[in-house]
């Protein structure tokens, strides 16, 4: 069965000394003076595009967003996108391995799964210049190498993720929410996992130590969805994901996902888009 194409952390740019192979290279040093153009492929990485100055086209998982000045894109390992970046592009890309920065370290990690919760961020051009100054120190310590570089990078980097969740969080304040916000997290952590075996919400409700009732109530009050449409929605978008960026078949496709009724993930998913998978396949492709 053919796999969706997946990009790895190029082996010779590795630094031995930073666990999970961080790299941060300047925009301008990767177009090298000519447009990017990506096709449909997914990493194993992080993959973050932070633009002073962007022009050019970005599709995350099917959804298309605005490449402009003063942007952030957030990729987490497994999303599927396809990029178009102008020549003229300026800002930083930086990549990382899931282990990086937070090995053992809780709240770092917490810090990547809430910054990780959005692909698109906009600043104004003054939030903007923060970033820049904090990623100027990351870049200057990734290339000096001066003592104890790493740990640097490692605080900035968390300085870094704070303020994106600062951007999405600004109202979030009461205990309640944060808590919500906190299952909600870590519901989503666990679709991406097990969304392949475990379709049922009681599934989940047991591996978070809730009731059904619980996780549904905190679903629709966060997101406005019930946990069974977040499931759904999920196994669609992987769906979509295998059509477009492999030419399986069907029946190899509905099986990858843990349909062992081909003919139900026929119906289950022109249920949910409107077309049949091969439909799908030919009007997208």
């Amino acid at each position: 069965m053919e796999a969706i194409p997946i990009r790895h952390i190029n082996e010779t740019r590795k630094e031995p000394d930073l666990y999970g192979n961080l790299s941060i290279r300047d925009i301008s040093d990767v177009l090298a003076g000519k447009d990017m153009l990506q096709e449909l492929h997914r990493h194993d990485f992080f993959y973050v595009l932070i633009l002073k100055k962007g022009i050019g086209h970005h599709e995350i998982d099917f959804t298309a967003y605005p490449v402009c000045d003063h942007s952030v894109f957030f990729m987490r390992p497994g999303q599927v996108h396809q990029l178009r970046l102008k020549a003229e592009s300026t800002g930083y890309l930086i990549q990382f391995g899931n282990e990086f920065c937070f090995s053992n370290e809780k709240i770092s990690e917490q810090l990547l799964r809430k910054a990780g919760s959005l692909n698109y961020y906009q600043f104004n051009p003054d939030k903007f210049q923060k970033l820049q100054i904090i990623l100027n120190d990351i870049f200057q310590e990734y290339i000096s190498k001066e003592q104890q570089y790493q740990e640097v990078i490692k605080a900035n980097l968390d300085i870094f993720l704070i303020e994106l969740i600062r951007q999405q969080t600004s109202g979030i304040s009461e205990h309640h929410n944060l808590y919500s916000q906190e299952i909600m997290e870590k519901f989503s952590a666990l679709l991406e996992r097990h969304a392949f075996e475990h379709k049922q919400v009681a599934q989940y409700a047991a591996l978070l130590n809730l009731s059904m009732y619980q996780l549904n109530s905190i679903a629709k009050s966060m997101l406005g969805k019930t946990c069974s449409a977040l499931i759904n929605a999920h196994m669609i978008l992987e769906a979509k994901r295998n059509l477009l960026a492999t030419a399986n078949q069907i029946n190899q496709i509905a099986s990858h996902l843990g349909y062992e009724d081909v003919s139900y993930f026929i119906r289950f998913f022109k249920k949910h888009t409107g077309y049949s998978p091969e439909q799908f396949r030919q009007n997208l492709k």
